[in-house]
């Protein structure tokens, strides 16, 4: 036995620290995972985790229930493309699984080229090294993909951060790197005043954040400011609530900026010696004075005042800026203003502020690109140097994958290329993430050959999978979790195994065994420890996986005003890897691909104030996409005790406006505008402006059976909100697209 491993009350209990599935972000949860005869038979929060401290998410809690479930797939399986839709498949063994794909492999590369092949990912698993590996380094592809339109996943944030900062993804410094004393360190400074931005901490704990900390530093005296167009947890507990309009976050923004810069709050030493463009950007900001935004938000001019005053005058301030940030067409600029917000009173990379992580293109979503010919690098879709079709170097210059909405086009098409494989890991493309769902569905059949890596038949797999890969769930591997997925590594921790279900793999298994039949000279591990150990290097520099085991979790040595010391910058001198070496507030590169170098605001598409007239037919705003207690995305929907607690999809409608509609708490009705609609439940929600729609996204139904062996698309079209988000309605840089900005109207459903 080990320190992580040992016997307690007739089991065997492992200490793990959790990634997903079940769905979650890479926090690293701590578990005990207690075991008999080889079975799972109760997980439990593990007290000493420095971060978690015990806690769980309902998910963790229902991981036997998850495990074992009866719809769980747990053998590779294969079925003929002619059966795609249909209850036809074949158990296969692995063997004949790796032999299927390298023959369509060589297949599709002889007759179209590597480029013809492409991946998805979802955000899920342990995947940010996984699926750009298998893509570039076993594939042979450029095309690596994540298919939400406009990357309005963290792809706006991480660009941001990549030109502006030329560091990884800034995040609230809650202590997570002093496990031994957390607020209590020496070299800590709690944060004043927090401003939590379109984001849901406790229910997201978002890409490494564990939300509960906010918790903790608000019981210790910080202050919160909740800008959300819903009232939460956040809101209810804020100084200031600012309830803005859906997509004018950037308006509300530069306001902020607009009150600190004309009242003299700003930090002169770090914008004067730190910054590039704060001239330019002081300029900028006459243009939003708080009176105007007011007009723009609907948040009172007061309110934006009082807001920016309190959050300038913090020693230190900080901002969680959320998936709202990317969800608008003009996210870029948005982000863009708040990390001027976030460096404006010299609150970078300092105690209590926000802190930075690596320099920008050390992150692990590039391993294996090094592998391409550059011939092969310049025909990723998007690419500046691409074949043809649309170019966003915006996209391609700061992330490794394919610009997303691209695939699409060149399956609908043939342009710049046909597209004839997808390798689908960790994601449910027409469930969850893709804008026009339906018409990507129908385009993923179009391909020849089709792989699914999951736990569950997921809608995607039954509509058009031909070959299925099980995957395991973290209690079923060891592997490494470590927070912004490598890009700002604040804990990094064992995922240990305990239990092995069926044929199930590793992502990481698959991906070193596929790699090593289809490219072996990219793949030099002989096993898998060989292989994290190598990882946990590029994190923890001579730490070996039996050392992390041993110690269940570790951190990477920390130092604040990292660029003043030389360490932010690859030559070792001061300053950031930018061109300037400051923060960029006014940007080159995005004057040199067509758009302006400053940040501005930029009206939704579909709005009150650029479509009235498509107003008097869909009334509302509708925002999407909240986030649930018990669901991560479009996962968990077979989990009984989860769905009890959340059993349909819910749109929220002010309850003033809901009696006007004639609908009641509970009624199913239709969201729809011109292009779709979806079926859910009306919540009366007296937090929601009465103008505004909130519905709930990734919705579907694993308990509705088949008809007639047929997979209908009642199961995952029926209350798909992104039926109403149509596709590439992007920004110039092709990020952002309007998930939490469209327009509809309301009405009940007949019965």
């Amino acid at each position: 036995m080990s320190s992580w491993k040992y016997e307690e009350d007739g089991c065997t209990v492992v200490e793990t620290c959790a990634w997903s599935p079940p769905g979650d972000h890479p926090v690293g949860c701590g578990l005990k995972l207690y075991v008999k005869n080889g079975e799972l038979v109760k997980a439990i929060g593990n007290p000493e985790h420095p971060i978690t401290n015990g806690r769980l998410c309902p998910r963790c809690l229902a991981l036997r229930e998850y495990i074992y479930h009866p719809q769980r797939v747990i053998y590779p399986m294969k079925r003929a493309p002619e059966d795609r839709g249909k209850d036809a498949w074949t158990r296969i063994s692995w063997a004949e699984a790796y032999d299927l794909i390298e023959e369509n492999v060589a297949r599709i590369k002889k007759e179209y080229g590597a480029e013809a092949i492409f991946s998805v990912i979802g955000t899920g698993r342990d995947m940010w090294h996984t699926v750009p590996f298998i893509t570039f380094g076993a594939l042979g592809s450029p095309n690596f993909t994540y298919i939400h339109s406009g990357w309005s996943c963290y792809g706006p944030r991480c660009a941001i951060s990549a030109y502006t900062l030329g560091a990884g993804y800034p995040e609230v410094d809650y202590a997570a790197m002093f496990q031994d004393k957390r607020y209590d360190h020496p070299d800590y400074k709690l944060t004043e005043v927090l401003v939590v931005w379109g984001k849901e901490p406790l229910k997201s704990n978002a890409d490494g954040l564990f939300g509960h900390a906010f918790v903790d530093m608000m019981k210790r005296g910080t202050k919160i400011i909740s800008v959300d167009p819903r009232l939460t947890y956040w809101g209810k507990n804020a100084e200031y609530w600012l309830q803005l309009r859906p997509g004018t976050d950037a308006a509300l923004a530069l306001a902020m900026l607009n009150v600190i810069v004309n009242e003299d709050l700003y930090d002169h030493e770090f914008c004067e010696n730190w910054v590039f463009g704060w001239d330019e950007l002081k300029e900028r900001v006459q243009e939003y004075p708080p009176e105007k935004v007011a007009e723009i938000t609907w948040v009172p001019k007061e309110q934006i005042i009082g807001a920016a005053r309190l959050y300038a005058n913090a020693n230190p301030g900080s901002i969680s800026w959320g998936l709202a940030t990317d969800q608008k067409c003009n996210g870029v600029q948005f982000a863009h203003a708040l990390l001027a917000l976030m460096c404006c009173c010299g609150n970078i990379d300092v105690p209590g502020g926000i802190i930075v992580g690596a320099p920008s293109f050390a992150a692990p979503m590039w391993w294996g690109w090094d592998s391409l010919s550059p011939e092969m690098q310049a025909k990723r879709l998007g690419s500046d140097s691409g074949m043809g079709g649309d170019r966003y170097p915006a996209v391609t210059t700061a992330i490794s994958t394919a610009q997303p909405d691209m695939p699409l086009d060149a399956m609908e098409t043939g342009y710049p290329y046909p597209l004839k494989m997808s390798w689908i890991m960790s994601s449910n493309p027409i469930a969850c993430p893709t804008a026009a769902p339906q018409r990507w569905d129908k385009a993923f059949k179009k391909l020849d050959f089709n792989v699914v890596c999951d736990l569950f038949m997921t809608p995607s797999a039954a509509s058009f999978g031909d070959l299925f890969l099980p995957v395991s769930t973290f209690a079923e591997k060891d592997g490494i979790v470590n927070t912004h997925y490598g890009s700002l590594s604040m804990f990094t921790g064992a995922i240990n195994k305990a239990i092995q279900v069926g044929e199930c793999k590793a992502d990481d298994e698959i991906l070193l065994e596929l790699g090593k039949r289809l490219n072996p000279s990219a793949f030099p591990w002989e096993t898998m420890d060989e292989f994290l150990t190598w990882e946990l290097d590029q994190y923890i520099p001579g730490m070996s996986i039996e050392e992390l085991r041993d110690k269940k979790w570790a951190v990477p040595e920390w130092n604040y005003l990292k660029y003043r010391n030389g360490l932010q910058n690859f030559d070792g001198q001061d300053g950031f890897v930018t061109a300037s070496r400051k923060i960029e507030l006014m940007e080159p590169l995005f004057a040199e691909w067509g758009d302006d170098p400053l940040p501005y605001y930029e009206e939704p598409p579909y709005s009150p104030v650029n479509t009235p007239n498509l107003m008097k037919e869909y009334p509302f705003v509708l925002t999407t996409g909240a986030r649930s207690w018990v669901f991560f995305h479009s996962e968990q929907r077979h989990v009984d005790t989860l769905r009890e607690i959340h059993p349909d999809p819910i749109t929220e409608i002010h309850p003033e406006t809901a009696q006007t509609l004639g609908i009641k708490n509970g009624d199913w009705i239709w969201v729809e505008n011109q292009f779709g609609k979806a079926k859910q439940r009306a919540k009366l929600f007296s937090g929601i402006d009465r103008r505004v729609i909130h519905s709930e996204h990734a919705w579907w139904y694993p308990e509705r059976p088949a008809v007639d062996g047929e997979f209908g698309p009642e199961d995952v079209f029926l209350s798909n909100i992104n039926n109403l988000v149509p596709h590439k309605l992007i920004g110039k840089l092709g990020f952002g697209s309007p998930y939490k900005a469209m327009i509809c109207k309301v009405y009940k459903a007949e019965d």
